[in-house]
């Protein structure tokens, strides 16, 4: 079973859905808005991602750049769990191993098949 974190009207998360269901992908989707991700979660995907999983070129992330790049470590993932819009996104798991971040058809071709 798959694991796709996400916003459910981002548009590269809809993808990345439809995508999945469409190849028959069993994925249990979890909404930020409605479960934001936990610090086990955020320190995992910065372990993966090698760095902060921030969407750089979201408008949230614009928004909060100066006050979110001045906060410690430890503040920044509380910080990202009030903003779950300024994580990257879709993060796509399966058991616990972080998969990919964003949605690209050719690298989730490889991962499902």
């Amino acid at each position: 079973m798959y694991k796709l974190f996400g916003i459910p009207n981002c548009s590269t998360v809809k993808n990345a859905r439809t995508y999945l269901e469409k190849n028959g992908a069993p994925v249990n989707f979890i909404d930020f808005k409605k479960n934001p991700p936990q610090e086990a979660d955020i320190k995992r995907w910065i372990e993966a991602f090698g760095g902060m999983p921030v969407n750089t070129k979201g408008v949230t992330y614009k928004k909060y750049k100066d006050t979110f790049e001045a906060l410690s470590l430890k503040e920044q993932i509380l910080f990202l769990k009030e903003h779950t819009s300024m994580i990257k996104r879709p993060v796509l798991e399966r058991e616990g191993q972080v998969l990919a971040f964003g949605f690209d058809e050719e690298s989730y071709k490889s991962l499902i098949s």
